[in-house]
């Protein structure tokens, strides 16, 4: 038998025990209590790695973000030197701009996200108007009025009363419907008038 960094190796078996001790003695055998508090601290290890690599991932993401922006405000004063380019960069953003700005609007009768369309429109804008920026502003402020006034217990309560309420009447309605009309299907119905049937 050879001793190798602390394993025995001979006749097809290895396991771990100090230099000099004897293979099944007692302080070979590892007690569950060591593997437990060996599996911790290697826990406690493996969350330090991901803390470290947490810390690395996000320092490297804000130094990109920072050359990025840095690349972006030096594309942008050299544009702004030329006029002719500085004129097609406006027309550019106002088009986008507005084009989104429009979207958000037409979402808010069409389904979809219409407040997020045109906050992202306005925020488009402002990135080269001042009045955009101003409107940004008010948005912004009307949204956290809104986003308060629906956060009020009282309003909440009156909503959620309201709601009920509104379940209620129709559920009331589609069984008045079902009682007076059965099954029929409103186009199939030739008297409207409830009291002949």
């Amino acid at each position: 038998m050879s001793n190798l960094g602390g394993f025995q190796v001979g006749q097809g078996r290895s396991w771990p025990h100090e230099p000099g001790e004897s293979a099944w003695g007692s302080n070979v055998a590892m007690n569950r209590d060591d593997r437990r508090r060996s599996a911790a601290e290697l826990m406690d290890d493996v969350a330090e790695a991901v803390e470290d690599a947490a810390e690395e991932v996000g320092d490297a993401v804000e130094d990109a973000a920072e050359a990025v922006t840095g690349r972006f405000q030096r594309f942008r004063e050299y544009i702004r030197r030329n006029k002719l380019l500085n004129t097609t960069w406006r027309i550019g953003v106002f088009t986008v701009g507005v084009t989104v700005l429009i979207g958000g609007l037409v979402m808010m009768i069409a389904p979809g996200p219409g407040i997020l369309g045109i906050i992202v429109g306005l925020a488009i804008l402002a990135t080269e108007f001042a009045w955009a920026q101003r409107a940004l502003h008010r948005a912004r402020a009307a949204a956290e009025k809104a986003k308060e006034k629906a956060m009020d217990p009282k309003a909440r309560r009156r909503n959620a009363i309201l709601g009920v309420l509104g379940g209620i009447l129709v559920g009331a309605l589609v069984i008045a419907y079902l009682v007076v009309y059965e099954f029929t299907l409103p186009w199939n119905i030739a008297d409207y008038t409830p009291w002949t049937h």
